[in-house]
């Protein structure tokens, strides 16, 4: 199975593609999909959800897995987290490609062993995990955990994509 791990963020919004074969995880390929800052919001939005099309088109995941949102301090903040999340999500479902949440806490459960672990620990966990991802930039780092995330803990029978 290849699964397709997405960590939305209005500037960056990183990817991770994993296969899965068994009990065995393979990297495919990571990355940070870019807005562009001096755009209005539509047009980042519309890049974000062409970038993540594209990636879709290109590695073919049967799934993919993106975190639940969560409530910044700053309400702002949180709304255009939520938009460039829509954006990601809508880009691979448009696709025909199936979406499934998990919460921040089970991704760092599942990379790390505690729920509350350190963005330098699930990264340490993700290099330890897929030896041949190489160096990652936090946000495709963090796509990879999610990617890990749902081969692990993905069973058609419990969970539906969202």
């Amino acid at each position: 199975m290849i699964i397709l791990g997405l960590d939305p963020g209005l500037r960056n919004t990183g990817y991770g593609v994993i296969a899965k074969d068994g009990n065995r995880l393979r990297f495919i390929a990571s990355g940070v999909i870019h807005s562009d800052d001096s755009l209005p919001l539509s047009e980042r939005l519309l890049e974000l959800f062409n970038g993540v099309a594209a990636v879709v088109d290109r590695f073919e995941p049967e799934h993919a897995a993106v975190e639940e949102t969560f409530v910044n301090v700053n309400p702002k903040s949180t709304l255009k987290l939520g938009q460039a999340r829509g954006a990601v999500i809508l880009g691979a479902a448009s696709k025909g490609v199936p979406v499934y949440e998990y919460s921040p806490n089970l991704v760092k459960k599942t990379i790390v062993g505690v729920g509350h672990a350190e963005k330098n620990q699930v990264a340490m966990m993700v290099k330890m995990l897929l030896p041949q991802s190489g160096k990652q930039t936090k946000d495709s780092a963090d796509a990879l955990a999610i990617a890990v995330c749902h081969a692990h803990n993905y069973a058609p029978w419990r969970i539906s994509p969202q």
